[in-house]
């Protein structure tokens, strides 16, 4: 007698669940899933049907994208032969999406795969059967789009009523209790990018000196240009939540003042080109009132203007008057910015040789004071980083502090510095960093 050999199906089950369906809800969890699938398929072995020992799971990710790692294993596994029917508790843990589906199917049928849901019997070989797979598959990528319009007008209810809704946490503030609350150290930081914005009226220069100043945003990352920016338009500091550009009282306090904030927007409606300029004009004027001629006449900025581009120089007032000059000596009119240039490289040889710290160190007590020598020589160390960072007023500030009168000669230029200028300095240096530590 001849004994027919019944051919056995190799049974792959796949569950998935979102994250905000519940993961450990119950009959709703990839357990319980696999529970029922498992039944089915042990109700079929007359069939010749057995579930293999592989698993496909993905717990916490949608049905509308393929983007899925136990799905994406499922399709190798497919295509290299080893799965004959896949076995699912509905058919949307496949997919929510009716194109994605479509694509499932098309791998399925090239490589000889059924496809079965416990819940609803079809089969995927028949005309019938892909009609009716269809129409689920319709409805329920229909759902999908009913359950995404209500979270979205969730989400825009709440922030009107000035409520978090998640994201990256700015700046100033930490979250409590699914709250924005004022974070104490930061919140100081914020304010004081707002004020110094106001000061400087340049984003980059701000950047820059904050650079310097090894002050770093709540990532622990460098603060640029960009971060300013960012942080100068978010209305969050003002106390309000914003949905699609329209502002909402939020529920959290504010950190500026409309004023600070009104002073801000006000430079920023400037145009950049304009705010360059005066930057510009500011740091062309370095030495002003302490820059003479070899006769003792003053020098004055001045300025001509060559199409869009401003061209500054130092110019005697004789010159400028019309006196005769023929009994002086010395240039009439130099360049800005070769005579700074000068000025500033004799600064930092001065600050920069190591007689200069050991002979403000040594002069200790003589003026009733008395610094740290560390404290001294941290301070002339950093003083040639701090500089490229400081804005014009800070620059103009400290040359005044330290020189008291510059030369121009025929043979070249004399720089008289202050006596007590470099130890000025340096006290002015360490009381700042004292003054920002105790804050």
């Amino acid at each position: 007698m001849a004994t027919a050999i019944l051919k056995r199906s190799r049974c792959a089950i796949y569950t998935r669940k979102s994250s905000e369906e519940g993961l450990d809800m119950e009959f709703k969890s990839l357990e319980a899933q696999r529970e029922a699938c498992e039944a089915y398929v042990a109700s079929q072995k007359a069939e010749g049907w057995a579930a293999i020992r592989e698993r496909y799971d993905d717990g916490g990710f949608s049905g509308g994208t393929l983007e899925r790692p136990g799905l994406k294993q499922l399709l190798v596994d497919i295509e290299a032969g080893l799965i004959d029917v896949i076995v699912v508790y509905k058919i949307d843990r496949l997919s929510r999406s009716l194109m994605d589906f479509a694509k499932l199917v098309e791998v399925f049928d090239r490589n000889n795969v059924t496809f079965v849901s416990v819940t609803q019997s079809f089969n995927t070989t028949t005309s019938m059967g892909r009609l009716t797979l269809n129409i689920l598959l319709s409805f329920a990528q229909f759902e999908r789009e009913v359950i995404g319009e209500r979270i979205r007008d969730k989400f825009a209810a709440s922030r009107k009523r000035g409520m978090w809704m998640g994201g990256f946490v700015p700046m100033g503030y930490d979250v409590k209790d699914r709250k924005l609350v004022i974070n104490g150290t930061e919140a100081k930081m914020v304010c004081m990018i707002f004020e110094r914005f106001v000061a400087l009226g340049s984003a980059s220069t701000l950047a820059r000196a904050l650079q310097s100043e090894r002050v770093l945003n709540k990532r622990g990352k460098r603060i640029d240009k960009g971060f300013i920016y960012k942080l100068i338009n978010n209305r969050v500091y003002l106390g309000e939540a914003v949905h699609k550009g329209t502002s909402y009282p939020g529920e959290h306090d504010a950190i500026v003042t409309r004023e600070l904030w009104d002073a801000v927007h006000a430079i920023l409606k400037e145009s950049p080109r304009k705010r360059r300029a005066e930057n510009r004009s500011q740091s062309e004027a370095l030495l002003k009132g302490i820059i003479f001629a070899a006769n003792g006449t003053a020098m004055t900025p001045t300025y001509t203007r060559k199409g869009e581009r401003l061209y500054h120089y130092y110019t005697s007032m004789d010159l400028i008057r019309n006196r005769d000059a023929r009994g002086s000596t010395g240039p009439m009119r130099l360049a800005a910015a070769m005579v700074d240039g000068a000025v500033i490289a004799e600064m930092r040889r001065i600050i920069g040789a190591p007689e200069v710290a050991a002979r403000v160190i040594a002069a200790q007590g003589a003026d009733g004071s008395h610094m740290d020598e560390r404290a001294i020589v941290a301070a002339l160390k950093r003083f040639n980083d701090l500089w490229e960072a400081l804005f014009p007023a800070e620059q103009a500030r400290i040359v005044r502090l330290l020189v008291d009168r510059v030369t121009v000669g025929p043979n070249g230029m004399a720089v008289d510095l202050r006596n007590h200028g470099i130890a000025a300095l340096i006290r002015d240096l360490n009381g700042s960093t004292s003054k920002e530590a105790a804050e």
